[in-house]
């Protein structure tokens, strides 16, 4: 077996997300292979040019067969990712990428992730140190007459001129601030929504139907700025919004108000720290 960093090339991004779908698309004789998106394949380059020392690919015979990637931020680690190609799980490709990436957390006093369901991921992540906290993913269409709101907290559109808001949020509420990474996520996540009054300040990611990050000072300012994500939720999409803990239920209390329905789905994990509240996780940045 032969580990090596993860390369900031088209080549390699498109290699991690080949080994991300074969390790968890559901299979299907019938369905084509799907392809990456933009943002994932911009996630990858990303973090191989942040964060090399945290980015490894496994490969046997020349064929790659597991991908870590995993980020730290100001004293915060987090992997970004974690997969291993179902033909090659009971070898070690797990267990080695895990401990080689785990280098990247020295120093690290923190961290955080967000796994899948796999037993073998959370096994892995648990004798990593994490503390595993299921999560559940809300969905559906959303009810709009659930939508009302008094409104006393506005919210608008963010930008680039925002980041220093976003970071202090960030640090507040997780012990470091995501940094280069909102700039990432500005370029390729269809709105970013700020709320910033007297009461307290907060963000919050939307894409299409997805709520893809969300971040508070308080519950009230992160309940009205998830209202406000799934009013601006087109018509006709599936609202989707993911990585509800047991410590977020102000936000499976929108998520009913607005018909959404909840189900079991993974798992949070945190190290050296209590869970975030009120905040909604990104699966890829955190």
């Amino acid at each position: 077996m032969i580990l090596r960093q993860v390369k900031d090339t088209a080549e390699d991004a498109e290699t991690v997300q080949a080994l991300s779908f074969a390790a968890f698309a559901e299979p299907s004789a019938d369905a084509a292979p799907p392809r990456a998106t933009p943002l994932q394949l911009a996630r990858t380059r990303h973090l191989a040019r942040t964060d090399p020392g945290g980015c490894w690919l496994a490969s046997i015979d020349g064929e790659a067969v597991g991908v870590v990637l995993s980020l730290r931020r100001e004293g915060l680690w987090m992997p970004s990712l974690f997969a291993v190609r179902p033909s090659a799980r009971g070898r070690g490709v797990g267990r080695l990428l895990l401990e080689q990436a785990g280098g990247h957390a020295r120093g690290c006093l923190r961290g955080m992730v967000c796994a899948s369901s796999s037993g073998a991921a959370a096994r892995r992540y648990r004798l990593a140190g994490f503390t595993l906290h299921p999560a559940m993913r809300l969905s559906g269409k959303v009810d709009r007459e659930g939508l009302v709101d008094p409104g006393d907290i506005p919210v608008h559109r963010g930008n680039a001129t925002h980041l220093h808001l976003l970071d202090s949020v960030d640090r507040r509420l997780r012990g470091s601030a995501h940094g280069v990474d909102h700039e990432l996520m500005l370029g390729h996540f269809e709105e970013l929504l700020v709320a910033d009054a007297l009461a307290g300040s907060g963000y919050c990611y939307r894409d299409g139907g997805r709520v893809r990050l969300l971040a508070a000072t308080s519950k009230r300012i992160a309940a009205r700025l998830l209202r406000e994500a799934l009013a601006r939720v087109p018509d006709g999409v599936e609202a989707e919004v993911e990585y509800l803990t047991a410590e977020q239920e102000w936000a499976l209390d929108v998520g009913l108000e607005v018909g959404l329905t909840p189900q079991t789905r993974g798992f949070v994990g945190f190290r050296g720290m209590r869970p975030p509240t009120p905040y909604l996780p990104s699966g890829a940045f955190l």
